[in-house]
């Protein structure tokens, strides 16, 4: 105790000892907090390498989505460096063509295009081009131009205008999104009141909206637009490269409202689309 004798004050001393006891379990759970998401973080990494037998046991584990999609990352890249050991997977690369999940089937959609020797690849790819999601249909398209197949051309021209958004169930529109909202795919859209229940309806592709045909308030059935929406400027781009090898005349005025600069686009694509034009000019030719 110290002071003066009107002010008593007392100066409590914790042994050194005794704080490093008090702060020992704080110290292992920051520890392990750490670890953990380090851990988390690298077995979700998709730039993590993987064994022939962790590809072989991901691309069966349709219940962990991630370590499917990271297996097919690793076929592809496997594919790409010329790796012949990678045609071992192929029956379950195809098999996953067929698989209900979105995710896989547009993402084998893509790989099949590195190897445009396989037929096998090329006769999944022209049942994926008819696909249910556009999506599929657009990874599948540019997968076929690798195989010198024109079959996706209208897929690839449908990508460079606005795509209609429509209602598969009856009811009342009770919420929507702006025009002009940017989507990622998988983006809120719509709700939609269905007596006692309510839809969601979620954007099908990464874009932006560009009309409302469907306000809050309306009433819908299946089949009527709810909504237009604008691709996104890397699927633009990728459309007209495919199109600048496969695209006829007739697809010109759609290639060259982008060469012209009447979408507002940035000048990489009015650049793409002017290149787009010429090649398909000088194939008529």
């Amino acid at each position: 105790m110290t002071g003066n004798g009107n002010n008593p004050e007392m100066t409590l001393v914790v042994p050194a000892s005794n704080r490093l006891r008090a702060s020992g379990p704080i110290l292992i759970l920051a520890i392990l907090f750490v670890v953990g998401s380090f851990l988390a973080w690298y077995f979700t990494w998709f730039g993590r390498g993987l064994s022939d037998a962790d590809i072989s046991q991901y691309l069966v584990d349709e219940k962990h989505p991630r370590h499917v999609q990271h297996a097919l990352l690793q076929i592809q890249q496997r594919i790409e460096r010329g790796d012949q050991n990678a045609k071992q997977y192929y029956p379950k690369v195809l098999n996953l063509s067929g698989n209900p999940e979105t995710e896989f089937r547009l993402t084998v959609a893509w790989l099949m295009g590195f190897d445009n020797k396989s037929e096998e690849f090329h006769q999944a790819l022209l049942k994926l081009v008819k696909d249910s999601e556009p999506i599929v249909r657009r990874n599948a398209a540019l997968a076929l131009v690798r195989f010198n197949d024109p079959t996706g051309r209208p897929e690839l021209l449908a990508t460079l205008s606005p795509y209609e958004l429509k209602a598969t169930n009856e009811g009342t529109v009770v919420s929507t999104l702006k025009e002009g909202s940017q989507l990622a795919r998988g983006t809120l859209l719509d709700r939609i009141s269905q007596d006692k229940k309510t839809v969601e309806v979620r954007s099908p592709l990464p874009g932006k909206v560009e009309r409302l045909a469907a306000p809050a308030g309306s009433r819908v059935v299946p089949g009527t637009v709810l909504l237009t929406i604008n691709s996104d400027e890397g699927s633009v781009w990728e459309a007209l490269r495919g199109l600048a090898l496969v695209g006829n005349v007739s697809d010109l005025p759609a290639v060259e409202r982008y060469a012209h600069g009447v979408e507002p686009v940035s000048n990489r694509i009015k650049e793409q689309a002017a290149l787009t034009a010429r090649a398909i000019k000088s194939r008529a030719q």
